[in-house]
């Protein structure tokens, strides 16, 4: 190759990560997805920006935008992207061979991956998180097979196949020497916008109770750990409760709804990747 064009050319993974934070709405969200870091997807985007001339994102209300620059190396992104999926099935590739977007509730991917053939976990790319995030992942396309805790049913969305379903009974969890002052505010370890908190608040307020954010943070083992130290109460599967921490069963606390446990695929998914289905399966439903 002649040198002149080995300092024009950009990797087809810039040009995913492009596509990946104009689909997620932010670079956060595409790091995720991608699975990289974002300084990773931060840096891929400088390069391009470099090679290109200008800027192609902007910060917006929800995340990041396209510019005017941007919207035109997009279009040229999935093109790219089109051509070189095109270039690869050349070789015969069959869609066994894609890799599958494995999401996973944070609260049992420890448990999930524990196990696990290598039959099943070939070509497997797992995203862990809270899990209204992979619910919606599972909507938005971002994810092929999902588990994940949910307090409703999922939306009607004839691409996605619910496989199996049950009661995942939460506990309010708190460590041995935790003692709350009569009158005072319950102190919640939590994190707006899970399921668990939409739980123990609805639980509260439905009971009239006063309550305050103790402990805030998305990292489900900060949350354990804060529980440990005695700075308030949080709500766990009753499966998981660890030998370090104590389900209180104190008088004062109300009875919390019962989320369900979820196995969902994409459409077509459970035929082409069974072996990691019927895995995911038997280690959640015993089935």
């Amino acid at each position: 190759m002649h040198r002149r064009y080995q300092h024009s050319s950009i990797p087809t993974e810039i040009m995913r990560s492009v596509v990946g934070i104009s689909e997620a709405g932010s670079i956060t969200k595409a790091a995720k997805l991608l699975g990289l870091s974002q300084p990773a997807i931060s840096s891929q985007i400088k390069r391009i920006e470099h090679a290109v001339g200008g800027s192609i994102f902007q910060k917006s209300a929800n995340g990041s935008s396209t510019t005017e620059l941007g919207k035109l190396v997009l279009i040229q992104a999935r093109k790219i992207l089109e051509a070189n999926d095109q270039l690869l099935l050349l070789r015969g590739a069959s869609p066994e061979d894609q890799t599958i977007r494995l999401g996973l509730t944070n609260f049992y991917s420890q448990r999930a991956m524990e196990g696990m053939s290598k039959a099943a976990m070939s070509n497997v790319c797992i995203y862990s998180d809270n899990s209204a995030e992979i619910a919606k992942s599972m909507l938005d396309g971002y994810v092929d097979v999902g588990v994940f805790l949910s307090i409703s049913d999922m939306p009607g969305d004839a691409a996605i196949d619910v496989i199996a379903q049950r009661d995942d009974e939460l506990t309010w969890v708190r460590s041995r020497d935790f003692t709350l002052s009569p009158g005072a505010p319950i102190p919640l370890l939590t994190w707006p916008g899970q399921i668990v908190h939409n739980v123990m608040i609805q639980a509260l307020e439905r009971k009239g109770m006063i309550y305050r954010i103790a402990f805030s943070s998305p990292d489900y083992h900060a949350r354990i750990e804060a529980a440990k130290a005695g700075i308030g109460l949080t709500l766990l599967p009753t499966a998981l409760i660890p030998a370090s921490l104590l389900a209180a069963n104190e008088y004062y606390l109300p009875k919390l709804a019962i989320p369900k446990l979820v196995l969902c695929a994409r459409e077509g998914i459970r035929k082409k990747h069974s072996i990691l289905i019927e895995e995911l399966h038997v280690k959640f439903f015993g089935i």
